[in-house]
């Protein structure tokens, strides 16, 4: 069984998440496509990355990493840093031969994605942006029954993604609030999730319609570099600097089969905690989801009994989506570390096996596309096509 290393960037909360998939991945999905080894990690200083490899298990630790990209040693080059770094870490990481997983958003706007795009297929490398969510069991079995005409001509998509860390005006000033770094806000932090599903679940999207709004415009400046994503609280009284990204966004959308419906995302949203939904509504039935259960689909059929039609719950195990892999038993619970082990599964396996995977770079584009025009529709207060290029793109 091959063994592939990995050179990861980054040591924070999201390497936490990836290096845990590493290290899990075989145990769930045996036999495993190829062995993840944790070979190097990579944080800003050689302390913090030293005190990151003995957290999460890597042989290597540094703070070049362009140093772990040239090294002749990795085979896999993971991107879990702040936007502003993705396209050169990435680029670098293509011309150097090495297959890249990169955090999402792929990129800070859709000409960044663009090169990094350009990059992996001229070098010929496998490419996966870690839209983890599309791997859970619930939207995996959504997807089949869409495929298997279950709910017939999709007519609505209607998605949210609300979340309340950042309605604390004392939440300090992360890079999550600065455009410079993360590009847009809410919009590219937890709405391009929603759009992911969109695209993954209903088809392309094809024109925008939105409302973007900054709640709060100014934030108590951080001292540290860790994001907590709200669980430290800044001094009121601190000096403060500027937001200028999007708190929340609300959108129109239009689908190119002819499908319509609506997508938001908001960090302000008191009482919600990772409100990640969708339902979508076909011709023959309807199915909704919502992450906080996330082992639950909940189904309804045109073809019901009628005095029993309605959402029923379909709990999801070993007969679903990646579900032999899993626990035995449907509903013994399904976590966020599950969906990152899966993706590591699905990313190793096309590395493996020479096939392709997704969401890949060109996904992660066309949503970075997709982005743009929902900034610039919110700017301008009208429709903007959102799938200009995606000739370009296939």
């Amino acid at each position: 069984m091959k063994k592939l290393n990995v050179g990861m960037i980054g040591g924070g909360f999201m390497g936490k998440a990836h290096a845990l998939a590493y290290a899990g991945m075989p145990m769930f999905f045996w036999p495993a496509p190829a062995i993840p080894h944790r070979h190097t990690v990579v944080d800003v200083t050689d302390e913090l990355a030293k005190n990151a490899a003995a957290r999460l298990g890597f042989d290597n630790y540094s703070s070049d990493w362009r140093a772990v990209v040239e090294n002749p040693e990795i085979d896999i080059i993971d991107i879990v840093t702040p936007n502003d770094s993705h396209a050169e870490i990435a680029i670098a990481a293509a011309k150097a031969g090495k297959h890249i997983i990169s955090e999402k958003p792929l990129a800070r706007n859709a000409a960044e994605a663009k090169l990094m795009l350009d990059a992996v297929r001229a070098a010929g490398v496998k490419h996966m942006v870690a839209f983890n969510y599309r791997r859970t069991p619930a939207v995996a079995l959504a997807k089949k029954y869409i495929e298997e005409g279950r709910i017939g001509k999709i007519l609505n998509f209607r998605g949210t993604y609300l979340q309340d860390w950042s309605a604390d005006p004392n939440s300090p000033l992360s890079w999550r609030f600065q455009k410079k770094i993360a590009g847009s806000g809410a919009l590219g932090d937890i709405g391009t999730h929603v759009v992911d599903f969109a695209r993954y679940l209903v088809g392309e999207i094809s024109d925008v319609m939105a409302v973007a709004q900054t709640w709060i415009p100014e934030r108590p400046l951080q001292t540290g570099g860790a994001d907590k994503l709200g669980t430290v609280k800044g001094d009121n009284e601190a000096p403060k600097g500027a937001v200028d990204v999007d708190d929340e966004f609300i959108t129109l959308v239009k689908f190119a089969n002819g499908a319509i419906g609506s997508i938001e995302a908001t960090r302000n949203a008191w009482g919600r905690n990772n409100f990640l939904t969708f339902e979508i509504h076909g011709e023959k039935g309807s199915l909704y989801f919502n992450y906080e259960r996330r082992d639950e689909l909940k189904v309804s059929f045109a073809d019901d009994p009628a005095d029993s039609r309605g959402f029923r719950t379909v709990y999801t195990g070993p007969a679903h989506p990646y579900g032999e892999g899993l626990w035995p038993i449907p509903a013994l619970g399904i976590g966020y570390g599950e969906t990152k082990i899966i993706e590591t599964y699905d990313f190793l396996k096309s590395i493996a096996s020479d096939t392709s995977v997704s969401p890949d770079f060109a996904d992660g584009y066309q949503i970075a596309v997709i982005a743009d025009a929902i900034l610039e529709s919110a700017e301008k207060g009208v429709w903007v096509k959102a799938a200009a290029e995606l000739a370009e793109v296939k």
